[in-house]
């Protein structure tokens, strides 16, 4: 098995549009592609922001590139990534405003 964690760290006011983009976009075609996801979270950190992380599982390294490769592959997706960016006034915008810190990270296991 692999694992991936997905990590942001989001600015509170933007926490409940980025969980309904994630619930009505990005979730559906990762589940889609054969992804499994394990969990997702979120932790208020005090300072006006919020971590909000995912816990994803696939069969093996390879099945997680080829899932990434269909999920970026899908044109009607990534249009609906690209308009949800654009409603919200842009990717970069997003990324200086909302968006201050991502992650996408391998979780190796303890247990042996």
């Amino acid at each position: 098995m692999f694992y991936r964690r997905k990590f942001y760290i989001v600015k509170n006011d933007f926490v409940e549009k980025f969980n309904d983009h994630f619930d009505k976009t990005n979730l559906p075609n990762q589940l889609k592609y054969g992804a499994r996801l394990v969990g997702r979270w979120l932790k208020d950190n005090k300072d006006n922001t919020t971590e909000i992380f995912a816990i994803w599982e696939y069969d093996s390294y390879d099945n997680y590139i080829e899932i990434e490769n269909n999920v970026k592959g899908d044109n009607a997706h990534v249009k609906r990534i690209k308009e949800w960016y654009e409603k919200n006034g842009g990717r970069e915008h997003i990324f200086t405003e909302y968006i201050l810190e991502v992650k996408n990270e391998e979780l190796v296991s303890t247990l042996r």
